[in-house]
């Protein structure tokens, strides 16, 4: 946990105060105070990035200091993701990522996977600096321990995936856990697996590497099966596994109750004909011709720029209000009709005339 000296507390109790607010107004402290400090702002959760690493040639890892208002939020707890806001050529992006750090750690750890076409990890890849000042908006997430710890756990993760269950697993040792962890991991190749010298050095923890294109130092052969199952933890109480959706199948396939998580898109069902309605970005004044896509998609295809992030469903960055009209969930395929709520533009398509504060 976090230190906070006396300094700190007398600043945010007259920043808070009503005179101040009445002076700064309209627009607020925090568009003043972040003008002599990003990070001094009591309404936006911001983080100063105080470390930068670059384990291997397709990721980078940061090390944040978040601010009071980040801190004022609901506790994050190991497994989850906190959506990570950047500039890039002028616009804000945001995508979700999953801390690699302990519960209750001072600081955040977030590692990043280089994608291809991949407008912020290509950014932070390139441009991540001791000093640079990201947005943090909340965490959420259900991919997380149980209160009751289970005896025998088995943590799996392929790729970037890593960073949810090393999370779980700092966690567990930080509490003094004192059952059995097995970690099975896996890379294309060994210079492109994260963290392998802090596996080597958990305590207590048998860890494992598979690596798919090259076989060169690794523990296990090919992909996950039953024989690295057995090789891992034979008959584990409990697996936890984060990676793409075919280790997730693969993994489930023999442990029909892992708790899994997979942060790469879902192939989305469109519908094979558009309805052809009428999609009114009521804020904007532009309607277009329903063509079955997402509504984000037929936002940015109309020339607007909607604030999104993960694309998949996950990060609720571009949730807008649906006045009115009927739209589809192309993950879930569940059709709603109420007037006046909330959607997520990135996994929801029209059916027929709809209007959205946009």
């Amino acid at each position: 946990m976090f230190t906070q000296t006396s300094k700190p507390r007398l600043r945010d109790r007259v920043l808070r105060s009503p005179l101040v607010d009445l002076l700064t107004g309209p627009h607020g402290v925090d568009r003043y105070t972040e003008l002599v400090e990003p990070t001094w702002t009591l309404g936006d959760s911001r983080a100063r990035v105080v470390a930068v690493r670059r384990q291997t040639t397709r990721s980078v890892t940061l090390t944040l200091e978040p601010n009071a208002a980040f801190r004022a939020e609901p506790a994050f707890r190991a497994g989850q993701h906190i959506n990570l806001s950047v500039e890039v050529d002028g616009r804000r992006l945001t995508r979700c990522y999953s801390p690699a750090n302990a519960e209750n750690d001072a600081y955040i750890e977030l590692t990043v996977g280089l994608h291809d076409g991949g407008a912020v990890s290509q950014h932070l890849y390139r441009n991540a600096r001791p000093g640079m000042v990201v947005g943090l908006e909340g965490v959420g997430g259900e991919f997380v321990l149980p209160a009751n710890r289970p005896r025998r756990i088995l943590f799996v993760s392929g790729g970037s995936g890593i960073t949810p269950v090393l999370s779980m697993v700092r966690t567990l040792i930080a509490e003094g856990y004192t059952g059995e962890i097995a970690f099975v991991h896996y890379a294309r190749t060994a210079t492109e697996a994260c963290y392998r010298d802090e596996l080597a050095a958990l305590p207590g923890v048998r860890v494992l590497h598979g690596y798919t294109r090259s076989d060169d130092a690794a523990n296990l052969v090919g992909r996950f099966g039953p024989e690295h199952l057995a090789a891992a933890m034979p008959d584990p109480e409990a697996v936890f596994v984060c990676g793409p959706p075919e280790l997730v199948d693969a993994v489930r396939a023999h442990c029909p109750a892992a708790s899994s998580e997979s942060f790469v898109p879902p192939v989305f069902t469109v519908p094979a004909e558009a309805s052809g309605g009428r999609v009114a970005f009521a804020d904007s004044g532009v309607d277009v011709v329903d063509d079955g896509r997402s509504l984000l998609e037929q936002a940015e295809a109309a020339g607007l720029s909607p604030e999104s992030g993960c694309r998949m469903g996950i990060c609720h960055t571009c949730t807008r209000r649906k006045t009115s009209g009927a739209v589809k969930n192309l993950i879930t395929g569940a059709v709603s009709t109420t007037d006046g709520e909330d959607v997520q533009i990135c996994v929801t398509a029209p059916i027929g005339d709809v209007e959205i504060a946009l």
